[in-house]
């Protein structure tokens, strides 16, 4: 935690003092450039024995330790930290200036490598650079040992909530999270480069939207001055890349930010990241193997494995992945026919399981809160849930041999929903009735229901080819493959409320 207010002050007095110290001195206190050739990594690792490397490295200072004309330090970078060793009588005036400067603190080194007496790879000193003066003191964490040898760790920065709204500070003194990011951005990477091998292309398609699609999902809204007109935030890139499908992209896909005004829990953020790919003449049989692929790809790519731990579970990416269907899922956990049951049937096996449907209004809801309440909590292995009632799908093609159903997927793994995917409704008359039903559905009080996007409409009127369509929540997936519980964990400036 943070010192209390009282100490803050104090220490940010005591730091204007140096700084004005340091300006006496002639000390620039926040430099333009240094030149920096080397890191902490690096020279560990390439370290050679007598041998008297030179090196300019940067970074903050994390740790002190004064000895009148010496003192160690440690810098930290970023790709993790180096000792410094510091004596006045290499670097005269710049050891005195070094004493007004603190934890937290970024300096430039000049020096040359060597191993202390306890073996520890360093640096020796021989040019210091102030490069910004660190203000508001960092809340470094101290060790000691109690009566019973036990380690005890104070002014450790772990209050979630500070962690997330100062995820500046997070970083700094929390090198693992770092890494977390590191990591989802090789993801991002990965999967880019995959889907670009496969030849298809990256697109952008418009964040402001006249008409908000291709998800149940409540818009944000805002208004544009110039046109005078109401514009939402998109929920979803669906209904635009399929334009691009009418328009004879060989497949095209968009790794995004979407906005969905809905609630936040650990799997939930109002912005969020997907990625969406839409692919001519194909279906979700195919899209199935595509996504073991791009998975087990990513999986091997950037961690050597397809096993990893998820809330204390274990996980095996191999292939093939389970294939349930929704139907008989729900009705084997429940004993009802979600397609056949009538309302008031789907309201009692929901209540039966606990679910609150005092405020859940028609089949499509019923039908959603049993499968999420009954069936999802318990799909651990990568499991894909195929077939789904028509009523939940309004942008999927009907399935081929069931009726009441469309051909829609989703991957589910450690209990999270990780993608969804269709073999994408190509039919301008089936989809206008659809649009409609969901219109009736919004008139019924449905605040999630599409709209009639009259321009999509004309758009497959003139002939989109058989398609197969895909979203993955990168938030999702790096939560999984990091294994971390809340999605704010892998988002580094997650929605938070006002500070007080």
């Amino acid at each position: 935690m943070e010192p209390n207010l009282t100490d803050v002050n104090d220490l940010i007095k005591r730091r204007y003092e140096e700084l004005d110290e340091l300006n006496k001195l002639g000390v620039l206190p926040y430099a333009y450039s240094f030149e920096v050739d080397s890191n902490s990594e690096d020279i560990k690792q390439n370290y050679k024995e007598d041998e008297k490397r030179i090196v300019k490295i940067a970074g903050r200072i994390m740790a002190i330790r004064r000895m009148g004309k010496a003192s160690f330090a440690h810098l930290m970078d970023h790709l993790g930290r180096i000792q410094i060793y510091l004596r006045k009588d290499d670097i005269a005036t710049e050891y005195d200036s070094f004493k007004l400067m603190d934890i937290g603190d970024i300096v430039g080194v000049d020096g040359y490598t060597f191993k202390t007496k306890t073996g520890e790879i360093s640096v020796h000193v021989t040019s210091l650079k102030l490069l910004t003066k660190s203000i508001r003191p960092l809340p470094i964490a101290k060790e000691t040992t109690d009566e019973q040898g036990n380690k005890v760790i104070h002014d450790q920065f772990v209050d979630k909530e500070l962690r997330y709204r100062q995820r500046y500070v997070d970083l700094i003194v929390n090198p693992s999270v770092k890494e977390i990011f590191r990591i989802r951005s090789k993801i991002i990477t990965t999967m880019r480069r995959y889907l670009d091998e496969q030849g298809y292309i990256e697109v952008e398609t418009p964040v402001l939207q006249p008409l908000y699609g291709g998800a149940a999902a409540k818009p944000f809204t805002t208004h544009h001055n110039a046109l005078d007109i109401e514009l939402y935030l998109r929920i979803a890139d669906e209904l635009y890349l399929k334009r691009l499908m009418v328009g004879g992209f060989n497949g095209v896909y968009e790794i995004s930010k979407d906005f969905r005004n809905e609630g936040m829990d650990r799997s939930h953020n109002p912005e969020f990241t997907m990625m969406e790919l839409y692919v001519p003449y194909k279906d979700y049989n195919w899209m199935m193997e595509f996504v073991e692929q791009l998975i087990t790809n990513i999986c091997s790519t950037v961690f050597n494995t397809l096993e990893f731990t998820y809330d204390g579970k274990q996980l095996n990416f191999k292939t093939p992945w389970q294939r349930i269907s929704f139907v008989e899922a729900v009705e084997n956990k429940t004993g009802t026919n979600v397609i056949s049951a009538s309302e008031d049937e789907l309201k009692a096996a929901a209540k039966k399981l606990g679910i609150d449907i005092s405020k859940i209004d028609g089949r499509a809801k019923l039908i959603d809160e049993i499968f999420g309440e009954a069936v999802e909590p318990d799909l651990i292995q990568p499991t894909f849930v195929i077939d789904y009632p028509m009523i939940l799908s309004p942008l999927a093609k009907k399935h081929r041999s069931k009726e009441g159903l469309v051909e829609r997927f989703e991957a589910y793994v450690g209990g999270r929903e990780l993608c969804n995917a269709f073999s994408e409704l190509n039919d301008p008359i089936d989809q206008r009735k659809r649009f409609e039903d969901q219109v009736r559905l919004k008139d019924a009080g449905d605040e999630e229901a599409h709209q009639v996007d009259e321009d999509f409409l004309r758009a497959i009127e003139y002939g989109m080819p058989p398609t197969a369509g895909l979203g993955i929540g990168i938030d999702r997936l790096v939560m999984l493959l990091t294994n971390q519980s809340s999605i704010r964990d892998v988002i580094l400036f997650p929605q938070m409320k006002p500070e007080l």
